[in-house]
């Protein structure tokens, strides 16, 4: 498989981080007043400047919150290499998984409204998977015997309903995830040379209801495995709120936090302000999705909850706040304390491990890890373009950094961040 072949059928590595990815980001704005902010993250400053001069990114992005204050921020580069508009904290960005703690703590808003409990069986609103059936040999067959437990909130939050991901799924199970359009992220309207897309993908209804007919690759609540769960959950929150999902994250997340520049479909408006997404190949940046051609800028088959979202570093630095203000921003309160305090704790079901995977090392929340020792309580995420954001509530601190390429893990972005941030914080 090619490196580019990788980068589109890999869409969700994008969610993974080491627990120092995990920590921060930064960003130089070309702009005078910011020019202090060199002398304050002087490791950020370098390593920023280097990824655009050595060709690795065409800009980069990137904040550091201290406490509840505004971020301080440093950036280089231009939205697309040849490009002269510069990258700043309201450049738009592809966030891919990044998307799934978003939907994490939507859904934690209705914990907290009392409708629906994180260890409730979904099937108490959606019937279809009142019967699920797990594969007895996940690689190779789809030979299946009914399922002991019932999927709950908690399962999907955490990737442990047993469900599957195209880009991480085997044999027949992911032909049967292909044929079905269980493809849910976009990633270029190009074709690529032997990569076959799969059937179209359905409405959000449909998406459930396919899945549901499909078995699981092991019992609910005993394998942590990176997963469509969290656009799953996406129809859990419409059907649970009574509302499309994505009018329930405008009306309960987006506009009180005053996430104005975040979408699932970019405003043609907004295109001189969006990045161009690229694909690491021989050790260059091929454009795989431009701006002005981009395929953000179509509808797409439904709100992805898992990896759908674009927006700016200012917008989801506003979202980290949130959390880190307990559930409250500039006065506006979106959840409760406890309820926040709740989605970044570790959420998995006892006797999960998470040894050998994404989430190594780590507790899993509502949508993100949750560290453990030395990284005790921070929570976060990152994306297959390798954006990166946690949120550390014991050294109330939260940070969000921003590039455009794939896979993530073609550079050192996601590991590295975390260290710059705390050179610089320390120093």
């Amino acid at each position: 498989m090619s490196e580019i072949q990788t980068a589109m059928m890999n869409p969700s590595r994008r969610g993974f981080l080491s627990m120092a990815g995990l920590g921060a980001m930064a960003t130089m704005l070309p702009t005078p007043a910011w020019s202090f902010l060199a002398q304050e993250y002087p490791t950020l400053k370098s390593q920023v400047e280097s990824y655009v001069a050595s060709k690795k990114a065409a800009g980069v992005v990137a904040a550091v919150g201290r406490g509840m204050a505004a971020p301080d921020m440093v950036a280089a580069g231009t939205l697309a290499i040849g490009d002269s508009t510069p990258v700043d904290i309201d450049t738009l960005f592809r966030v891919y998984s990044m998307t799934k703690p978003v939907t994490g703590m939507a859904a934690m808003i209705l914990v907290g409204d009392g409708k629906i409990k994180l260890d409730q069986p979904i099937a108490d609103f959606l019937p279809e998977f009142a019967q699920m059936r797990v594969l007895t040999s996940p690689d190779t067959s789809m030979d299946s015997v009914p399922a002991k437990t019932q999927i709950t909130l908690r399962h999907l939050l955490t990737h442990t309903a047993g469900l599957g991901y195209s880009i991480i799924t085997k044999g027949p199970l992911l032909k049967a995830y292909m044929d079905n359009g269980i493809t849910p992220g976009q990633i270029s309207r190009m074709p690529i040379p032997g990569f076959e897309p799969g059937a179209p993908t359905p409405d959000l209804k449909t998406f459930a209801e396919r899945v549901a007919k499909l078995p699981l690759i092991a019992e609910p609540g005993t394998k942590w495995s990176y997963s469509i769960s969290l656009d799953l959950l996406g129809r859990l929150i419409e059907v649970v709120s009574g509302m499309e999902f994505e009018a329930f994250l405008k009306a309960r997340l987006f506009d009180p936090l005053k996430m104005t520049s975040t979408y699932f479909q970019v405003p043609k408006s907004e295109v001189k302000r969006f990045t161009t997404n690229y694909a690491v190949f021989g050790g260059a940046l091929i454009p795989i999705d431009p701006a002005a051609s981009s395929i953000y800028l179509d509808k797409p088959a439904f709100a992805f909850g898992g990896a759908g979202l674009v927006c700016s570093t200012r917008d989801y630095d506003r979202f980290l706040a949130m959390l880190l203000g307990g559930g409250e921003l500039d006065g506006v309160r979106v959840m409760a304390p406890e309820t926040v305090a709740l989605g970044m704790s570790d959420l998995l079901p006892a006797g999960v491990n998470t040894a050998g995977t994404y989430a190594d090392g780590s507790g899993f929340g509502a949508g993100g890890r949750v560290g453990k020792g030395a990284y005790e309580g921070v929570f976060g995420w990152g994306g297959a373009a390798g954006t990166i954001a946690f949120v550390d509530p014991r050294r109330k601190v939260r940070a969000t950094g921003m590039v455009q390429y794939m896979p993530s893990n073609a550079y050192g972005f996601h590991d590295d961040f975390g260290k710059w941030v705390v050179a610089d914080l320390q120093g």
